[in-house]
């Protein structure tokens, strides 16, 4: 098995109850809100990855029932105590997160002293304490994450963070007074709720003739959000009308962690959503990411004169037209796939094709289904691709290489050096271990185009 990544957790929003008494209590509730734990597992932080987790205390056989977490136990906004308040105030509460709601949910339960979910919040994370790069100085995180995306993606969070707490939240709990004490009308609790539910939430996906819809809004799903993330699992959560059903979906040996898992999730996700990583090679979901107007800067500096330059940009124009390619899109490689195939394809072959071919391609608003087989991207055919397109390619991958701090014989060095790699902070292990995934793939990239 991969071995998994860490990440810190302890108990209690505000230091909570000693471990065995916050266990025990939690048990307790869950026979009490019907929450069916198997007698095949055990609640532990003894034996686990990070903090609790949930450990096989007998061989368990793919199929079998781990616990099953009835509808009603689900902390939601419409199971928590001010639930028809938040349904009257619907309209007023949508931001462009779609979390409001839990939030306020949260923010009432976490100081109510009677709160059906107390002895659930005493297994959460300490809230000050969380490990999330949002919670990192502004220098530290661009320091260590620079050219990882982190940086960027946390910038967007605490705008809107600080912008739906100012616009929405704090007018609705100070419209409320008698919900809300003064002790949760507070940014620092806020942004710390919102990376609970970054981290720790579930979202119930949408059935087939759904998905035209927008998406559920997120759930707390008490003893789910116990088990700890791992890209190779053993477990899976299963949705039904009355119950949530986490599944074993692997053999588990008695004595082994359960692990969940938390989608087909990249390093830099885990890092930004999660505030911990996989360690290189485990995470087998890692991508790389090159910016799009990158590969339109690798294109621009190979144009000769300002006529080939207004013909690029009118290539771009038509790529954002058909909704290929935009300002502030990226083309994601996987370790084994390219996960934008058809638009890198597509970039590719326009920004490289002839003026008169472009021309025609212009006309026709694009190529036809049988010409789109042809430009299939995969990481095996990058080698056959046409010599322009590979060029076009690999000026992408050396100009994104040149966005890190650091050269990939840095990382390597740090990470073969098993007693310089221990003295380094959690924060630069888990930075090094997302650089360097994707630093491999950028790099298989140059070998592939070269």
């Amino acid at each position: 098995m991969a071995t998994p990544a860490k990440r810190p957790r302890a108990a209690g929003p505000g230091g909570g109850e000693p471990d065995c008494d916050a266990v025990a209590g939690f048990l307790r509730w869950c026979a009490r809100v019907g929450l069916q734990l198997s007698p095949k597992v055990a609640v532990s932080r003894q034996g686990t990855v990070a903090g609790y987790g949930m450990l096989a205390r007998e061989s368990v056989q793919p199929g079998e029932l781990l616990f099953a977490v009835p509808r009603a136990a689900l902390l939601a906004p419409h199971t928590c105590a001010i639930g028809s308040l938040l349904e009257r105030e619907r309209g007023a509460l949508q931001s462009q997160s779609g979390w409001v709601p839990l939030l306020l949910a949260l923010l009432h339960e976490l100081q109510a002293p009677a709160s059906l979910w107390s002895p659930y919040f005493a297994l959460w994370p300490e809230l000050g304490r969380l490990e999330h790069p949002m919670f990192w100085p502004e220098e530290e995180r661009r320091r260590l994450l620079k050219g990882t995306g982190v940086p960027e993606a946390v910038e967007k969070d605490l705008a809107n963070i600080r912008s739906e707490y100012h616009s929405i939240v704090l007018p609705f709990m100070e419209a409320h007074p008698d919900l809300f004490s003064p002790s949760v009308r507070s940014l620092e609790l806020y942004h710390q709720l919102v990376a609970v539910v970054m981290a720790y939430s579930f979202q119930e996906p949408l059935e087939e003739e759904e998905e035209e819809k927008e998406p559920n809004s997120p759930l707390m799903v008490p003893a789910a959000d116990i088990l700890n993330h791992l890209a190779k699992h053993n477990a899976n959560l299963e949705y039904s009308a009355d119950y949530l059903r986490m599944v074993a979906t692997q053999p588990i040996p008695k004595g082994h962690e359960i692990f969940n898992t938390y989608g087909q999730m990249a390093n830099w996700q885990l890092m930004h959503m999660y505030g911990f990583v996989e360690p290189y090679p485990d995470n087998t979901d890692d991508t790389a990411d090159i910016q799009m107007v990158t590969v339109r800067e690798a294109a621009l500096q190979g144009t000769k004169d300002e006529a080939e330059r207004l013909l690029l940009w009118e290539r771009w124009d038509f790529l954002c037209k058909l909704e290929m390619v935009g300002e502030e899109g990226a083309f994601v490689i996987g370790r084994e796939e390219v996960l934008t195939q058809e638009e890198l394809a597509t970039t590719l072959k326009v920004l490289c094709m002839p003026a008169e071919e472009f021309q025609e391609y212009k006309d026709e608003d694009g190529w036809d289904e049988d010409e789109k087989e042809e430009d299939n991207l995969t990481i095996t055919n990058i080698p056959s691709l046409n010599i322009s397109w590979r060029r076009l390619l690999r000026d992408s991958v050396l100009l994104t290489l040149q966005t890190y701090a650091t050269d990939l014989k840095t990382e390597q060095d740090l990470l073969t050096n098993k007693e310089v790699y221990a003295k380094l902070s959690w924060r630069e292990q888990q930075a090094l271990q997302v650089r360097y995934g994707q630093k491999m793939i950028l790099h298989h990239l140059l070998e592939l185009t070269s």
